[in-house]
């Protein structure tokens, strides 16, 4: 049985993740070089936040930062603050920090077609996850790992138990990659790009699936994506990154009405229009600029339709645009946060 504990502020629910301005560089070159710039978020129990952008924008490289898996070197120390339940896990020593990973915080990653190992049969690295993770001699942890693919909808588990990743279709190797994550029950899933190699009709069932497991088990989970469409349907609250750093962040709501940072508008207006089928699709100008060398000012100014000479230099401070929501974009330096 599930045992869930919410703590309750005077504002409501506490976050049960805190990222406080996580800043992550590789060494390249014989210097550092910034890949995930001061960003800030939190994660509450039972919501998705949803992390957005182009590829190279930062995403991936967030969540493996706050994991703490990116090899050193290139990569050098993380700073800033994670905060899970008031525990700073960029402090924490690399057996401490292997006790949080797949217990307390499960990660779902982006192509199941590599995350498995091809020569071990499923049971055999589900097992592991029991063993490693949970402690259960070989008996218990056949049935942990039995009921965690009938959880997640695979039929026959017992017989696929024997299967070979190679055996399963794309959408059977994401559905035991989500199993493998939540058969610790942790309060917190990441998925990256959980439905990237899916076809729609499969996709739509492994959202279905989180959405399920997420109301059964009141986990956190932190959606990191490029498609609107994925975010219309799951996220409560919205990160938008660009260029390493948070350029947006606010509700679904606030997002999607607002698009307060001309980059977020971009990206909507890249849409499909259902009601305008034939109508060319607009298109953000210039791609995203390599880490070695992002413009100075604001990073998106190269390609921004509104770009100001104050943008080109300088950072560009977070605007408090009201309940929560902020965007770093001079448009609205009237209402600078923290004023």
């Amino acid at each position: 049985m599930v045992n869930y504990i919410f703590l309750i502020s005077f504002e409501g629910v506490m976050p049960i993740l805190q990222i406080q301005n996580l800043t992550t560089s590789l060494s390249l070159g014989g210097r550092a070089v910034p890949v995930v710039r001061d960003v800030s978020f939190d994660l509450f129990p039972g919501q998705t936040t949803a992390l957005v952008g182009e590829s190279g924008c930062g995403k991936s490289m967030t969540a493996l930062s706050l994991m703490r898996i990116l090899p050193m070197p290139p990569a050098l120390p993380p700073t800033g603050a994670v905060l899970y339940r008031g525990q700073n896990l960029l402090s924490l020593t690399e057996s401490q920090m292997r006790q949080i990973r797949g217990n307390s915080i499960g990660m779902i990653f982006q192509d199941p077609m590599s995350s498995l190992n091809p020569v071990y049969t499923i049971g055999e690295q589900l097992l592991e996850v029991a063993e490693t993770h949970m402690g259960l001699d070989e008996e218990e942890g056949m049935q942990r790992a039995l009921q965690a693919l009938d959880d997640v909808g695979i039929p026959s588990p017992k017989m696929r138990f024997h299967d070979f990743p190679h055996q399963l279709s794309g959408g059977m190797k994401q559905r035991v990659m989500i199993a493998m994550s939540l058969m610790c029950e942790p309060d917190i899933l990441i998925a990256d790009e959980p439905t990237t190699a899916l076809d729609v009709t499969i996709q739509a069932q492994v959202l279905g699936l989180m959405r399920r497991l997420q109301q059964k088990r009141g986990m956190a989970i932190l959606l990191i994506t490029h498609d609107m469409g994925v975010v219309s349907e799951m996220a409560d609250d919205v990160v938008v990154m660009y260029a390493t750093e948070v350029i947006e962040k606010g509700t679904k709501e606030q997002i999607f009405k607002n698009r307060s940072h001309p980059y977020t508008d971009g990206l909507f207006k890249t849409l499909p229009q259902v009601h305008r089928p034939k109508e060319r699709l607009t298109v953000i100008q210039g791609s995203v600029p390599p880490i070695q060398d992002l413009p100075k000012g604001c990073h998106f100014h190269p390609r921004c339709p509104y770009v100001m000479d104050i943008c080109r230099q300088g950072e560009v401070p977070a605007f408090a645009l009201g309940d929560g929501y902020e965007a770093k974009c001079w448009l609205h330096r009237e209402k600078p946060k923290n004023a």
